[in-house]
């Protein structure tokens, strides 16, 4: 008869294959240790930035939600405030966004009134996207939020090491856009 048919049941592997440590046999009542996987050891740059992202990400949306925005909507009223009165894919262009994301934030600032829709009178297909009173009124509040997450964000930081992150930083995003399809 073949030996792995005579083994006791405390040498047999269980499903995890592990050992027990008082002895050379394998150890069926408890399962071993899960082997932990981290991701900032294999690929510490991509890791650093996803956890730099998902940070500053949700401290934003914190505050955005505090003035009734929703994150990434801020960014499009920046560049209103900058330059009023612009088609939507003008304005996808500027931001590096598609048609339909636009088109989704444009309708929530404009249900929110802080932002109107019209047409071109040059191109009636173009929809022109302007700030109503309120999209102005609201500058000042998302300005502040802007300026506490940038404060937060660097704090303890040298001058020489925010502009080394901000070098690095987009240089390592104009690198990844290289690889956009």
């Amino acid at each position: 008869m073949n030996d792995e048919h005579n083994q006791s049941p405390d040498s047999l592997p269980n499903h995890q294959g592990e050992k027990s440590q008082d002895s050379d046999t394998t150890n069926l009542s408890s399962p071993p240790p899960p082997r932990e996987f981290s991701a900032g050891e294999q690929y510490p740059v991509s890791f650093a930035i996803f956890a730099m992202a998902r940070s500053h990400k949700g401290l934003t949306a914190q505050l955005l939600r505090e003035i009734g925005l929703f994150p990434g909507q801020e960014i499009l009223l920046f560049q209103l405030w900058d330059r009023d009165a612009q088609s939507q894919n003008s304005l996808g262009r500027a931001l590096r966004l598609d048609h339909s994301t636009v088109a989704k934030s444009v309708k929530r600032l404009e249900e929110a009134g802080l932002v109107s829709r019209s047409r071109s009178p040059e191109d009636g297909r173009v929809t022109l996207v302007s700030l109503t009173d309120a999209g102005r009124a609201l500058e000042q509040r998302v300005t502040e939020v802007w300026q506490h997450v940038e404060q937060a964000t660097t704090e303890g930081f040298t001058e020489e090491e925010m502009a080394t992150l901000t070098r690095l930083s987009l240089k390592a995003a104009a690198n990844a856009d290289k690889h956009l399809k």
